[in-house]
C-alpha cells in the first residue's frame, strides 16, 4: 500500500483515528487545563458521536475497512520488542523530570496490550502504585503526523501532555509495515522544536501551507519547510497565527472543502494581511523567500485559479467567534465538495448552502445511502452535518480527530 496526499480534498482512502475511551473519563476536572482541555467530556456520548462520524467515512470511502484505529495499529506494532524497547527509551529520554526510567524493563516486558494500556490511560493493573495523566488527547490523530505527498512529517509535541501521543505514532511509522512505503521520507522536527499536524495544509502536489501557531514554531517551520522543498515541492508558506488558544492551528481557522473553496474565519484569515511568506526552491538549489499580501490573494497567485473564502459563522461577527470556537472551520473533505462538520455550526453551513452545498444530516444522508453504494453526481456538492456536542467539548472538529495517510490525486 503507498501511502500518498497531495491535496485536502483528494476522495479519501485511508485514515488514521482514535474513538475515544475511557482515558476521557479520567480527566480530572482539576487538572484538565494541563491536559490541554477546556472542558470534560462524557466518554459514552463522544464515543457514540465519533463511530456515528465514521459510518460516513465507511459509506463515502472506496474500501471501507482503511479506516484505521490507531490502537489497533500500536498493538500490532508493539508486538514487536524492538517497537517496546524504542518507544520505552524515547519516553524515558523526552521526560526526564519522572521516575518513568525505573520502570524500563517492566515497560518493555509488558504484553502489548498492557503497555498500550498505561500508554494511553496512565495507568495499569501490572503498576497497581505507579500512575501518570491520562492521554485523552490521543482523540485528535491529526496532529500526531502529517503526509505530505510521498513524506510523512512526525510531528513534536508542544505540550509535555501529549508527548505519549506523538512517540507512539512515531513507534507505529517507524516499525509497522502500513508505513513501509514512507520508510525512505520521513522529516523529522528538531528536539528544541514544536510542529503538529494541525498547522500542515497540503494544498497542491506544489503547494504546503504551515500555520506559525501556540504550538508550531517558526524554527521548527523553517526545519520542514527546507526538507520539503528537497522532495519536489515548489513552494512551502508560512502563516503566521495568533498565539491564543482559540486559533492553536492553522486548521481551526481554515480548512479547503473542495480544491477551489474554502472555510475561513473572517478575523485572522480573510481580514489579516501581511502574515505570509513563501519559500520557493529555485533551478540553482537556493531558497527564495517572498512577501504575500494575504493568504487568499498569495494562493491565487501560486494556483493559478480564483478561490472562494466561505465565511465560518455568516456574516455577523459575534457567530463567527462562536461558531470558530465550535469548531465551524475545522471541516473534513471526504471528496472534493464532500465534507463533514459539527452540525451545531448552523451559520456556516447556511454560508455552504448558498454556495451550492446541499447541507444533509447524518441521519438523514445515512439512510439514503442504506442499502446502495454511495455514488455523488458529477458537480454536486454535500455538507454532512453530525451530532458532536461532546466530541467539541475537546475543541477540535471533523479534521482535527483524522489523520489521511491515502488521497486520490486531483487532476485539473
Amino acid at each position: 500500500m503507498n501511502l500518498q496526499v497531495y491535496s485536502e480534498t483528494g476522495t479519501l482512502e485511508a485514515v488514521i483515528v482514535h474513538t475515544p475511551g475511557r482515558e476521557v473519563s479520567l480527566v480530572n476536572p482539576q487538572h484538565r487545563e494541563q491536559l490541554l482541555f477546556d472542558d470534560i467530556i462524557f466518554e459514552t456520548d463522544a464515543r457514540e458521536e465519533h463511530l456515528r462520524m465514521l459510518q460516513i467515512f465507511s459509506k463515502v470511502m472506496p474500501q471501507p475497512d482503511r479506516v484505521f484505529e490507531i490502537c489497533d495499529l500500536a498493538l500490532q506494532t508493539l508486538d514487536q520488542e524492538e517497537a517496546r524497547i524504542f518507544f520505552t527509551d524515547e519516553l524515558i529520554r523526552s521526560l526526564p523530570e519522572t521516575s518513568i526510567r525505573y520502570l524500563r524493563r517492566q515497560l518493555i516486558e509488558f504484553e502489548p496490550a498492557t503497555l498500550l494500556e498505561f500508554i494511553v490511560t496512565g495507568t495499569t493493573k501490572q503498576l497497581p502504585h505507579f500512575t501518570i495523566d491520562p492521554a485523552p488527547n490521543l482523540l485528535f490523530t491529526r496532529d500526531l503526523a502529517a503526509v505530505v505527498t510521498e513524506c510523512i512529517i512526525l510531528s513534536r509535541a508542544a505540550k509535555p501532555a501529549r508527548v505519549r501521543e506523538f512517540l507512539l505514532m512515531e513507534t507505529i511509522a517507524r516499525f509497522h509495515p502500513l508505513f513501509s512505503s514512507l520508510k525512505e521520507n520521513i522529516i523529522h522536527i528538531g528536539e528544541q522544536d514544536s510542529v503538529e499536524g494541525g498547522d500542515i495544509l497540503v494544498v497542491s502536489p506544489e503547494i504546503v501551507l504551515v500555520g506559525i501557531s501556540e504550538r508550531t514554531t517558526f524554527s521548527g517551520f523553517m526545519g520542514i519547510a527546507e526538507k520539503l522543498l528537497k522532495h519536489r515541492i515548489k513552494h512551502v508558506l508560512a502563516v503566521d497565527l495568533p498565539k491564543k488558544r482559540a486559533s492553536m492551528h492553522l486548521d481551526t481557522i481554515f480548512t479547503f472543502a473542495s480544491p477551489d473553496e474554502c472555510i475561513a474565519f473572517p478575523p485572522a484569515i480573510i481580514d489579516r494581511t501581511n502574515n505570509i511568506s513563501v519559500f520557493t526552491q529555485q533551478d540553482d538549489g537556493q531558497i527564495a523567500v517572498t512577501r504575500g499580501q494575504s493568504l487568499k490573494r498569495t494562493l491565487e497567485q501560486l494556483l493559478n485559479r480564483q478561490l472562494t473564502f466561505i465565511q465560518c459563522g455568516g456574516m455577523d461577527p459575534i457567530n463567527q467567534y462562536r461558531e470558530q470556537w465550535t469548531d465551524g472551520a475545522n471541516v473534513f473533505a471526504l471528496a472534493p465538495g464532500i465534507i463533514v462538520g459539527y452540525e451545531r455550526n448552523t451559520e456556516t453551513f447556511n454560508q455552504l448552502a448558498l454556495h451550492g452545498y446541499e447541507v444533509i444530516h447524518q441521519k438523514e444522508f445515512l439512510r439514503q445511502w442504506q442499502d446502495k453504494p454511495f455514488q455523488c453526481e458529477p458537480g454536486k456538492k454535500l455538507a454532512i452535518a453530525f451530532q458532536g456536542n461532546e466530541l467539541c467539548r475537546g475543541r477540535g472538529g471533523a479534521r482535527c480527530m483524522t489523520l489521511p495517510i491515502i488521497r486520490q490525486e486531483e487532476l485539473h
